[in-house]
């Protein structure tokens, strides 16, 4: 039945692999998995972040078994090297029992100043970076018939913001992957998450606020930054439950009633949810729409204010 909820996985002396692991919600989701008992591969292109990270996560270690294993490689490249990879990683701590892809990164701007190759380079770390590691686990996955599957995306993956032409595509890209792939996985009893993250406070966020357009900082300051502790507890409580779906916050949650369209429940109580606040929901929607509509204009009329004075000087 479609709404049969799965049975939790168990994290004690489970193989969990992280991309993106070096820093930010995927370090944070590595030490909060370390923390249940689970060992660790930690996949990320710089080898000495790896290793400062590896010596930060085995401070939580709660038995004397535990390992964290570093591998660095450009998870968006080479699908072969991917595969080689994950491959040696499984012969040291057993087949992999949950993928977190969490490698990712960002670029703000207006469409026409954004760089063209930015919407490729953007394109192959966030979505084929996700699509690769994936691959190489998911045969595995099915034969064992268990497994845990986790897109890391963000809430610019349920609503296209100013600013973020090239990002949120890519985001928005990875929810179509992970519906199609919970379909086909589901009789196989793996479970495909997809979490929608706010703004948390990250180097990658850090570094993103640095170029980000006026329009875009003044729009995402209707909601708070989260911190990446808090994110990856919400991730990793949600990817062991099985549920399709992960926010965080009460904006979190609306977004993801508004935007739940076809994506499959995890039980009757969330189904019944979306049908009750749908509506309302819709209401509020539209008012934060009208709110950012008028943002964007606000700050276009200034531009085009000082851009005339400048003329006239």
């Amino acid at each position: 039945s479609p709404l049969i909820s799965p049975k939790s996985l168990k994290l004690p002396g489970a193989h969990v692999v992280v991309t993106g692991g070096s820093s930010g919600i995927g370090k944070c989701i590595a030490i909060e998995c370390y923390k249940q008992g689970a060992f660790i591969t930690l996949i990320a292109r710089d080898e000495n972040k790896l290793l400062q990270t590896k010596k930060e996560i085995e401070k939580y270690s709660v038995n004397d078994k535990q390992v964290v294993l570093c591998i660095s490689v450009d998870v968006s490249k080479d699908y072969e090297q991917v595969e080689n990879v994950l491959k040696q990683a499984q012969e040291k701590l057993g087949p992999v029992d949950m993928l977190v892809n969490c490698a990712g990164t960002s670029v703000t701007g207006k469409f026409e100043d954004i760089e063209v190759n930015s919407f490729e380079r953007l394109m192959a770390v966030n979505y084929l970076g996700s699509v690769y590691p994936s691959r190489a686990v998911i045969a595995t996955m099915k034969e064992r018939r268990m497994g845990r599957i986790v897109f890391v995306s963000s809430q610019a993956g349920q609503l296209g913001l100013f600013g973020y032409t090239a990002y949120s595509p890519t985001k928005f890209a990875l929810r179509g992957l992970a519906e199609a792939l919970q379909m086909e996985v589901k009789p196989y009893n793996v479970y495909v998450t997809v979490a929608y993250p706010p703004d948390t406070d990250t180097p990658g966020f850090a570094e993103e606020s640095k170029t980000k357009p006026l329009e875009t900082k003044l729009i995402s300051e209707t909601s708070s930054v989260c911190q990446a502790e808090q994110v990856a507890r919400v991730i990793v409580k949600d990817a062991i439950q099985g549920n399709f779906n992960s926010s965080v916050g009460s904006d979190g949650y609306m977004l993801s009633i508004l935007t739940s369209g076809m994506s499959p429940v995890t039980s009757i109580t969330e189904g019944l949810q979306q049908v009750v606040c749908m509506g309302i929901f819709r209401i509020i929607g539209l008012f934060y729409l009208g709110s950012f509509d008028s943002i964007v204009r606000r700050c276009m009329m200034q531009r085009e204010k000082s851009e005339s004075a400048d003329k006239t000087e």
